[in-house]
This record gives structure tokens, C-alpha cells and sequence, in this order.
């Protein structure tokens, strides 16, 4: 299944190009590619943490991502993470060219993390979780299938970081701009 959006498109090509050639796409070449030059620029002049969630038959196939930018820009970080997602996430076996036609692909570009003080200050549908406690992180993104209420997304946040229950935590929220 071809995404629409371009953040997408370029998650799979990524994907694409590691499984044909063996080799990292450089955002450089991808960028002759693309026809949409105020694109081009956005992902060039931003810098931010992106995940790349991968589905196929929409179950989860493949997610991986960063909190915190980690390349020159946006679209450096989706081709590490989408390649990180595809061959590298550790609940899964790499994903094979068979499989390409099959896969839907969304790419979430995460906004500037908060501190929240209170339980009320966090709604699962529209912010995604930052949990963390004497240097163990979990991250949750925002409106996840059966994550309704923010006491679930919090249990489950905590237990992705190894944070026993009763242990303080910090606690952050975070918008993202999602692309399929």
C-alpha cells in the first residue's frame, strides 16, 4: 500500500532502498526525487524526534524512534528510524521484500516535550507520554488503540521503562503531527 504523504513516501523508500541495495538512503539524493520544493525545505529546516510505525494487516510490524533529534534534520532522522523499524526493532524479525506491497507506514514527528504536575493535564488521544526515573525512559505516542484514559497510558508507559509501581516519576507530554 503506497502512502500519500510525503513524510511517509519517504519512510518506505528508506525501507525500500535498504532491502533492494543494501544500502542507507541520503536524504540528499531522495530530495531529486521529490517534485515539492516547500517540502524539501520544511525537512531541511527542522530538526525534531520522529517515529516510524510500520503495520501490516494493521498490526504493529515495526516501531522505532527518537525522543530527541539525533540527525541535521527531520527527514535524516525518519530514513534512520524507518530502516531502525524495519530490520532492527527487537519484537520482530526484519521485514522482507515479499512483504513491501503490504505495509502501511505512519510517521509521527514529535513537538517539544513538557513537564506535567498533574494527571489532569494529560489526554491520551491528543498527547503521547514521556516517563522518567533515575535514567530509565518509556515513551507512549498519543491515540493508541486501547489506550483511553491517562492512568493506562501512564501504567504503560512506566512498564516499558522497567519504573515499578510506587516509584516517583517524571512525567512529560508531547504533541506529534502524524503522517500516514
Amino acid at each position: 500500500m503506497k502512502p500519500s504523504n510525503l513524510y511517509a513516501k519517504l519512510a518506505l523508500r528508506a525501507i525500500e532502498e535498504k532491502i533492494n541495495s543494501g544500502s542507507t538512503l541520503l536524504f540528499d539524493e531522495y530530495k531529486k526525487e521529490v517534485e515539492d520544493h516547500e517540502w524539501i525545505e520544511e525537512v531541511e529546516g527542522l530538526q525534531a524526534g520522529a517515529f516510524v510505525s510500520i503495520y501490516k494487516d494493521n498490526e504493529l510490524r515495526g516501531c522505532i524512534g527518537t525522543v530527541e533529534p539525533l540527525e541535521k534534520n527531520v527527514g535524516e532522522e525518519i530514513i534512520k528510524n524507518a530502516v531502525e523499524a524495519a530490520f532492527f526493532d527487537p519484537r520482530f524479525v526484519p521485514i522482507e521484500k515479499e512483504e513491501l506491497e503490504q505495509l502501511s507506514i505512519s510517521v509521527d514527528i514529535l513537538k517539544e516535550k513538557e513537564p506535567v504536575e498533574s494527571i489532569e493535564d494529560l489526554d491520551p488521544e491528543k498527547y503521547g507520554i514521556v516517563v522518567e526515573h533515575e535514567g530509565k525512559r518509556g515513551l507512549l505516542l498519543p491515540d493508541l488503540e486501547g489506550v483511553d484514559t491517562p492512568d493506562k497510558q501512564l501504567d504503560i508507559a512506566a512498564k516499558k521503562a522497567g519504573i515499578m509501581e510506587g516509584e516517583k516519576m517524571a512525567v512529560y507530554r508531547f504533541e506529534v503531527l502524524r503522517y500516514q
